[in-house]
Parts: structure tokens; sequence; C-alpha cells
């Protein structure tokens, strides 16, 4: 067996790590196929007889060639900001493997997935190697090319991010959660009984997908019957510190609800789909 056909051997036995590696960091799975093609590629042309630790020396390359893919999306979205959809949703035609990809994305977590979007690329980077693939900060450091301590901070910062930080008490936090859960499921299956119960009489949908008079509906019945059984997929999270919910079918952003609860019942909801406010907002992921 040449040289050349151990190391493709080798790869192989890697890949699907590198995948998952690249996939968390870029949230497209023909991106990170992409990433780890190049990795593959770099393998083949680099001296591998000083690498004592393949994996290792893999997961560096397929960081390093993430990272400045998520720069490039980054420098991208600002050139462009305003203009066109999120680039998630924007991919969302380009998928090589859709079916591939929606397990991929459930396996990662959907809303986890999603709201690492709004991390920058050294966050990012930073956060899913140590947080998932628990990598030291010292190999971190050397990959985003920033000190140890930086990149403790930049980890720490990425952390905070993307938990939040609960601006209602837990007890609260909690109900509010159980009544956006069940309205969620509700909507999704067609229980509209369930779906007024859960919201106040005179409940306002505010829509940005709408314009004019149509982007809002007052009152419970017509709310329940403009969204039972044709609810997209969605799963709640914190937004701006209260319980709200985002629609992330195969991770990709279609929009994000924020609710007003008072007295146990959905008072107010707002349906966020525009780019530029989505990413004003402060999103995070509830825990289990």
């Amino acid at each position: 067996m040449s040289e050349q056909d151990w190391l493709a051997e080798q790869f192989e036995v890697y890949r699907n790590h590198l995948q998952m590696v690249a996939y968390r960091m870029l949230g497209s799975l023909s991106e990170a196929d992409d990433a780890v093609q190049e990795s593959w590629l770099r393998l083949s042309r680099s001296d591998t007889h000083g690498i004592e630790n393949l994996r290792g020396w893999l997961t560096t390359v397929v960081s390093r060639v993430c990272l400045d893919m998520l720069r490039s999306r980054k420098a991208r979205r600002e050139e462009s900001l305003g203009t066109q959809l999120p680039e998630t949703l924007a991919r969302y035609e380009d998928s090589i493997d859709p079916e591939q990809e929606a397990l991929l994305a459930e396996s990662v977590g959907l809303a986890f997935l999603v709201l690492l979007d709004n991390l920058n690329p050294s966050e990012r980077v930073a956060f899913v190697l140590h947080e998932a693939f628990d990598i030291p900060f010292t190999e971190i450091a050397a990959i985003v090319g920033k000190s140890e301590a930086a990149t403790r901070q930049i980890a720490s910062r990425a952390r905070r991010r993307v938990r939040g930080a609960r601006g209602i008490p837990e007890a609260d936090l909690a109900g509010h959660r159980e009544i956006v859960d069940g309205f969620i499921a509700a909507a999704r299956i067609g229980d509209f009984d369930s779906i007024v119960a859960a919201l106040d009489p005179d409940v306002v949908l505010r829509d940005d997908r709408q314009i004019g008079s149509s982007s809002v509906t007052r009152g419970a019945i017509a709310l329940a019957k403009q969204i039972s059984g044709r609810a997209k997929p969605s799963q709640s999270a914190l937004v701006n510190g209260s319980v709200g919910a985002i629609a992330a079918p195969c991770g990709r952003l279609l929009y994000v609800l924020e609710f007003t609860i008072r007295h146990g019942k959905i008072t107010e909801v707002d349906l966020i789909s525009n780019p530029t406010r989505i990413r004003q907002l402060d999103l995070a992921v509830l825990g289990g």
C-alpha cells in the first residue's frame, strides 16, 4: 500500500468526526463537506512524518478552514446587509442531501445550531471546539490566532450569548415555557380548542411577512383559524430574555416568535422574519 493510499484510508476513519466538527461550525452540510474535502487536500499535500496525532491534526485543519469560511460569510453578510434573506435560509435549496442534513441538524439541536449564528467567527469556533469537543484552550488559541487568556474570554463570552441571561424568575420561566410549548404543539397538529385556550381573547399577532392591515391579526378565534394545522415546525427559545420560539426546519432560520404573556395567557405575538431585525434580537437556547 502506498503512503497516499494509507493516508486516504486513515482520513476515512476520521471523516465523520471532521464532518460533525465542520457542521457544528458552519450549519450547512454542503459547506461542511467542502471543509472536509479541503482538509483532505491539505493533508495530501503535507509532510505527515511528524504528525503524531492525526485526528488532532485534522481537527485543527478543518477548524481553520471553517474559521476562514465563517469570516468570508460574515464579510458577505455585511456587504449585503438588509438586501437578502439570512444565509441559512438562502442556502436551503442548495442542500446536497436534505434528509441527511435534517438528521444531522436534529442530532446537534436545531435551536442550538441556529443560535450559534449569532456568534462572530472566533466565538463560534472557540465555543464549538471547547463545549462540544472538549479541545483544550491552548490548541484553540492557535487556531483562532489569540492568546490562551483571550481565547478563554472569547469562549466565555460566546457561552453567555448562547445560553443567555434569563430576564424573568425561574418559576415564571418554567410556566411561560409550558404555555409556549403547548401553544406550539397545538398549532402544529391543528388542535383548535387548545390554541384558543392558550390565547387571551384579545390577543394580537403582528407578522412582518405581511404588509398593511393583513400584517395584524386580532382575537383568539381569528388567530387560531389562521394558524391551526399550518404552523411551521418550531421550538421554544429565549428571545430577549423571555420565552419565545424559533422556526428553523433543518437548522435554517425562517422566523422568530416573541410572546407577551400575562396572567397565564398569550396576549401578544410578534413574528419576526426580517434578517436585520433578527440580528438585533438576543437569542439563547433553553435548557432541557
